[in-house]
């Protein structure tokens, strides 16, 4: 593990396990269990358990060990859980996300050029993609599909086509709701860990 996500990861267990477990289920669609001292968590439509005893995610279905960018996200999920203002839904660019501006440039060479190359000549494989991690047709031209991170973070990725005249081009739009949910920086790696599963599923799918 990196240091600095050791770092975070650290912080984001001792902040959990400080918890009153109760605070965290009234604010965030998660199940505790006491006796066992673990979470269930959503996470792209699989379930997760989080064992605050050991320290340890796995995925309920299968006991396979997300990765630490995956761990991470789902960590900060638990760790800061509010309650969420009231607000309508939208979507917002990462530029319109508070301090989202300061990582667009890393954003868009590890989130929205990986979602060109991977699908913009191609954009029908980014549906097959989708399936599995629960995405559903989403409501923008191109191809659009909206996904659950977790049960209050939807996530879009729109891909417009490219051929010969036209260039192919991608974003990846959030909820405003996001900065109250993640910190800035974590929400930037959920869009890159996004873009990567879709990238390591097409190929899963068609090499």
């Amino acid at each position: 593990m990196e240091s600095n996500y050791s770092v975070v990861y650290d912080k984001f267990w001792q902040d959990i396990k400080k918890r009153d477990p109760e605070e965290i289920t009234a604010a965030r669609a998660v199940s505790y269990s006491p006796s066992s001292w673990q979470f269930v968590v959503m996470f792209f439509s699989e379930e997760y358990i989080l064992d605050c005893d050991q320290e340890v995610i796995w995925r309920k279905s299968d006991g396979y060990v997300p990765d630490v960018m995956a761990t991470i996200i789902i960590l900060n999920y638990l760790a800061y859980a509010q309650p969420l203002p009231e607000s309508a839904p939208s979507w917002v660019s990462i530029k319109e996300i508070p301090g989202g501006m300061i990582f667009y440039s890393a954003f868009h060479k590890t989130a929205i050029s990986v979602l060109i190359e991977a699908f913009g000549h191609q954009t029908d494989r980014l549906i097959t993609a989708a399936r599995s991690l629960g995405g559903q047709t989403g409501p923008f031209g191109g191809k659009s599909v909206v996904f659950r991170a977790f049960p209050e973070v939807p996530l879009c990725v729109i891909v417009w086509q490219g051929d010969e005249e036209v260039r192919a081009n991608a974003t990846l739009l959030y909820d405003p709701s996001i900065e109250h949910i993640l910190r800035s920086a974590i929400s930037i790696d959920l869009g890159i860990y996004l873009a990567g599963q879709l990238k390591m599923l097409d190929a899963v799918h068609y090499d």
